[in-house]
């Protein structure tokens, strides 16, 4: 038997190396017996242990493992609890995790929700106001037709004769016309270019809640696609730097703050959008009635216009046909008065001669008898009727030279008033039939 030392092992305490705890020095090594003294045995003994360290040694042993398998139960019994406590503890707050992640879903869908129906509304009013521009622009245009119009029967009465050239109710009624065009375009312009404003705020005011949809449409897919996530899932990874905080990440009061803020801008914007498709309704519904007004007004001004023309006119010409019966009548008076004058030659030659011959009587028959009286009379009442029929005459060619310049005189106003009559009527009144239509005049 070969010669063996049995020396006990040192104990390890498991828990105070897990825990980090200082090891205990170990206990003293059994004193290894001396050899015995003496010569005789020296080929038969060797360097062994007596029976009672044996024993003891054994005994240490056994209560070494016993406090192991002691240990190692607790520690069993320990974990056994601790992966009972935490397997719960993980579940129910992977579970809560999982139930928070459904929250945020609905909210994050509420909020889409609001964003999507905001974002349509402007997109509809954004039409709307581009329709609405494009009618601006249509009865802006529509405009320049009532302003030549205006404008031409203007020129066209410039060239009227001077004497029907008068500032009378057509011609006031047309510069009212011209003054309200010119500004009825500049509103039309000035109420284009809000609208164009307004188109710009709202594409501005979509295009953030556009922004912040998409940062929700990605965010309910990442959230949603956690919330799908099991223990089951081959697709999970570890991500060890994925639970700390990130600097640029906003609390839920910012992020709520954020999305309010876009819709309560788009709701604003909305709200303009409404008060400006009212007032441009009203605009274009107001010109359109003031230009139909006025030009009703024009036309009834230029129609009167020709009414007083044509009446005019027509005595005019009744009295031209007076005038020229009066100048045929003087005619004929003066006709009848030379030949009234020239029939009283023959008397007078004959009381003349007379007078002549009896002047020739001799000495004392030489005297103022009966006939002598009556020869002078009747001289003198010849000489007196032809002074009077030469003073008529002469008063029948002046009155004839008076008829011949109110004939002529007529005959000019006439003239004048065929031509203002042509302008007013044919050229001015015609081109007017040529005014836009209502529809026209609103937009369409």
């Amino acid at each position: 038997m070969s010669s063996e030392v049995f020396v006990s092992r040192p104990h390890f305490d498991c828990r105070a190396v897990a825990q980090e705890i200082p090891e205990k020095e170990p206990t003293a090594e059994l004193e290894v017996p001396q050899l015995s003294s003496g010569s005789a045995t020296a080929g038969y003994r060797s360097a062994k242990y007596t029976a009672a360290e044996w024993f003891s040694n054994y005994h240490t042993i056994l209560q070494q493992a016993c406090s192991g398998q002691h240990e190692a139960q607790r520690i069993q019994r320990g974990s056994k609890t601790l992966q009972k406590d935490t397997e719960a503890a993980t579940l129910s707050i992977q579970a809560e995790g999982t139930c928070h992640l459904g929250d945020r879903l609905q909210e994050i869908h509420h909020w889409r929700s609001e964003l999507q129906l905001h974002i349509d509304q402007l997109l509809a009013d954004t039409e709307a106001l581009l329709a609405l521009k494009t009618r601006l622009e249509k009865a802006l245009d529509a405009t320049e037709t009532p302003y030549a119009i205006a404008t031409d029967n203007l020129n066209c009465r410039t060239r009227r004769p001077g004497p029907d050239l008068v500032r009378d109710t057509v011609e006031e009624e047309l510069l009212k016309e011209v003054d309200l065009i010119r500004s009825i375009q500049a509103l039309l312009k000035k109420t284009t270019a809000q609208v164009v404003s307004q188109i710009k705020m709202n594409r501005e005011a979509k295009q953030m809640l556009e922004l912040d949809w998409s940062d929700k449409y990605q965010a309910y897919n990442f959230d949603d696609r956690s919330g799908r996530y099991t223990n089951m899932s081959p697709d999970t990874r570890h991500y060890p730097s994925s639970a700390t905080v990130q600097d640029q990440v906003c609390n839920l009061t910012s992020w709520t703050k954020f999305t309010q803020d876009n819709l309560r801008k788009a709701l604003q914007e909305e709200q303009a959008t409404n008060s400006l498709r009212m007032l441009a309704e009203q605009v274009l519904l107001d010109t359109t009635d003031d230009l139909t007004v006025q030009c009703s007004s024009v036309d009834r001004a230029f129609s009167q216009r020709c009414v007083e023309l044509i009446e005019a006119k027509t005595q005019l010409e009744m009295k031209l046909t007076q005038t020229l019966e009066q100048i045929g009548a003087q005619e004929r008076n003066i006709v009848t008065l030379q030949q009234a004058i020239h029939n009283k030659e023959a008397p007078l030659r004959v009381a003349q001669s007379r007078l002549y011959l009896r002047s020739l009587r001799p000495n004392m028959e030489l005297c103022r008898d009966e006939p002598q009286l009556s020869l002078e009379r009747e001289v003198r009442q010849i000489d007196a009727t032809q002074a009077s029929l030469h003073q008529q005459l002469n008063e029948a060619r002046v009155s004839l030279a008076h008829l011949e310049e109110s004939r002529m005189t007529i005959e000019k106003d006439i003239i004048c008033k065929s031509n203002s009559l042509f302008i007013e009527r044919d050229k001015c009144m015609t081109h007017r039939k040529r005014y836009p239509a209502i529809s026209t005049l609103s937009g369409y």
